[in-house]
């Protein structure tokens, strides 16, 4: 990764114009008005600069009404912000960010007449979340003058921005545009201009793993959106989240970086969602996706399993056993012993966390029978649901002990086939892995990888962060199992994971 210059932000006094006032738009516009830049608003469209400003004025007008900004603050900043009708008006512009639409000659125009009409000193800001920075600064003749700056939307409310360098950024650049979006209250990251950035490509396999456990019958929409949620610790599940983007935008990203990668296996498009396409369930915004949102229609429920009798035997657990604390918070007598494997014993019933087998297995493995795996949690103190799987081998009955046993740990269960991974297991995993192949290849740097899924897409936790607090070994081995189970590309680990775990190092200092 580049090593970036420290800067200084530039100064309130600084005019920044914008360039689209659709909804990212007018958002930038409000943004930087808001830290006290004079703004400058244009949009090719007729009196689509006036509208922008005006839904500006309507968003603020929200939070006067609840208390949250005063009028007179309010008029302020609606008083910095200029509405012209040509791109002339931005002449005097130290920052001119474009949001304008993403087809690579249209920008490249755009910014060959900015290198005309506004000073040498200008600073040119992309807005793109999918275009190569390089190759939109080809045809310029101050290409080192050119950075991306793609925040995420709404852009007043995101704390996210990726400020992305092509071949020809001048450090510099990169680092003003930094200081200057930390200045503005975000939480800005840098990375090299590759297919995706930084959350567009790591954030692949949040969804592609969901698409491939429903794919193989292991759950139902409804049940692995919950497993998720209320043990992965995400705010929102797989199913939900493409809903709400919209099955056309994140296929279409999908496919984009999947083709940009030369049909790298690890990100390829899900035949699931490009039935969903096809037929134009594209979501919230067509009433129809993945749920039903028609008015009346039923929000269909999670799989959960009945109530089942705490077993008799005693309960042995391994002292490292992830679910040992929950257990003995809810009053359940636990044995403690050195087992090293992690597994809690009961009525003959193995319990054992998920490692990216599956029970069947895993209980071939150690020659037993009597197999439940259970899935990861962020925290399995918090957790309200856990999704199991049991080993083709178990004898009757062995899923409902071990079902018994975690209803008395205060749990919810999902009891779902037995695929590969589970759910957060193989989705953390694949998530740790894309992130750290991100780092391999100088895209950005760890601390700015887990940042930007944090700031960009609210992940409960940074990839690698998570992963390390886990253990590097246990999602390097995690990944192994994937792979020896579906013998796919798509599973390999990381060359910088794997040496991660050899040497015995982190990911942060």
């Amino acid at each position: 990764m580049t090593d970036h210059t420290t800067a200084t932000a530039l100064p309130d006094s600084s005019v920044v114009g914008v360039i689209g006032a659709g909804t990212m738009g007018a958002g930038i516009a409000q943004v930087a008005a808001a830290a006290g830049h004079p703004v400058v608003l244009f949009d090719a469209a007729p009196g689509a600069a006036a509208k922008g400003k005006e839904g500006v004025a309507g968003q603020l007008g929200k939070r006067v009404e609840k208390g949250r900004m005063s009028e007179a603050d309010r008029d302020a900043l609606l008083d910095r912000i200029t509405v012209v009708d040509a791109l002339e008006g931005l002449s005097d512009a130290a920052l001119v960010v474009e949001a304008i639409v993403e087809r690579l000659e249209v920008k490249q125009e755009v910014f060959g007449t900015l290198e005309d009409l506004c000073g040498e000193s200008v600073i040119l800001a992309s807005n793109t979340s999918s275009l190569s920075l390089t190759a939109i600064g080809a045809g310029l003749k101050r290409p080192e003058r050119l950075v991306g700056m793609h925040f995420f939307n709404p852009a007043p409310v995101m704390q996210l921005v990726e400020v992305i360098s092509g071949v020809a950024t001048d450090p510099a650049v990169a680092a003003t545009v930094h200081a200057t979006a930390a200045a503005w209250g975000k939480s800005p990251v840098h990375a090299r201009s590759t297919p995706g950035f930084i959350v567009n490509r790591v954030a692949r396999p949040f969804y592609a793993e969901a698409l491939r456990v429903l794919e193989e019958q292991g759950a139902d929409v409804a049940t692995i959106d919950a497993v998720m949620r209320e043990c992965g610790g995400f705010r929102m599940g797989p199913f939900q989240l493409m809903d709400l983007i919209g099955h056309d935008v994140n296929y279409a990203v999908t496919s984009s970086v999947f083709a940009a990668y030369y049909n790298d296996k690890r990100f390829l498009p899900s035949l699931v969602q490009k039935d969903l396409v096809d037929a134009g369930w594209l979501g919230r915004k067509t009433g129809r996706g993945f749920y039903d949102y028609a008015e009346g229609a039923e929000t269909p429920e999670p799989a959960t399993a009945a109530p089942c009798p705490m077993p008799e035997g005693p309960v042995v657990a391994d002292a490292n056993a992830p679910l040992l604390d929950r257990l003995r918070a809810n009053g359940v007598a636990v044995e403690v012993e050195e087992a090293e494997d992690f597994s809690i014993t009961v009525d003959g019933v193995v319990l054992l966390p998920s490692d990216g087998g599956t029970a069947t297995e895993v209980a071939e493995a150690e020659g037993l029978t009597d197999v439940v795996v259970y899935d990861l949690a962020l925290d399995f103190m918090q957790a309200t649901r856990i999704a199991v799987a049991v080993a083709d081998q178990a004898a009757p009955g062995t899923l409902e002990k071990a079902v018994g046993l975690l209803q008395a740990a205060g749990l919810a269960v999902s009891v779902i086939d037995d695929v590969p991974g589970l759910i957060v297991t193989r989705t953390v995993a694949m998530l740790a892995n894309e992130a750290a192949d991100a780092v391999f290849q100088g895209v950005a740097g760890a601390a700015d990888v887990d940042t930007a899924m944090t700031k960009g897409v609210n992940y409960p936790r940074g990839p690698l962060g998570w992963a390390e607090d886990l253990g590097l070994e246990r999602i390097h081995a995690t990944l192994t199992n994937l792979y020896e189970t579906y013998h796919e590309d798509r599973y390999r680990p990381s060359a910088l994971l794997r040496r991660k775990v050899l040497g015995g190092t982190r990911f942060h200092a």
